[in-house]
Order: structure tokens, then sequence, then C-alpha cells
């Protein structure tokens, strides 16, 4: 199930957020702390995991201390779900 959400999170980032559909984003690899997804990407990020998963995830929680890769914001997901 997580690598499931792992692979969408990582195509619709690219594709949706980032608008680059080609681009490969790895399950541990930092999205934030590396500069993937900035400050105004975050707000989308947030607002395609509600859409997708049903999953809120409140202002204070988007940065790297709360998750940083895409593992861990899919072991989110599904501790919310």
């Amino acid at each position: 199930m997580t690598q499931e959400i792992v692979a969408n999170l990582a195509k619709k980032i690219a594709s949706d957020i980032l608008k680059q559909p080609n681009r490969a984003i790895s399950a541990g690899e930092p999205i934030i702390s590396s500069g993937l997804i900035d400050s105004f990407s975050l707000v989308d990020l947030s607002l395609l995991v509600e859409d997708e998963y049903g999953v809120h995830i409140d202002d204070t929680e988007l940065n790297a201390e709360t998750f940083d890769t895409l593992e861990q914001l899919a072991a989110v997901i599904v501790a919310r779900q």
C-alpha cells in the first residue's frame, strides 16, 4: 500500500506541482530540505494529498520535520486513513 502511495505521489508531484512529468522522484529523496518543493508548492502538495487520499495535513505540518521524503509523507497518509 505504502509503495503504491509513494509511486502515485512521485508521479503527481512531478507532473502537477513541478510541471516536469519526466522527473523521477525516489521514495527517500528529500523534497523539502533539498528545495525541490518550495513553500508555495507545499500548499499545492497539501491540496493534492487531501484530494487524492482524503487526509488533512495542517499548515503547521508542512515542513521537513513532519515529512521530507515521499516515504515519510506516505506514512503520514496511511496513519490518518
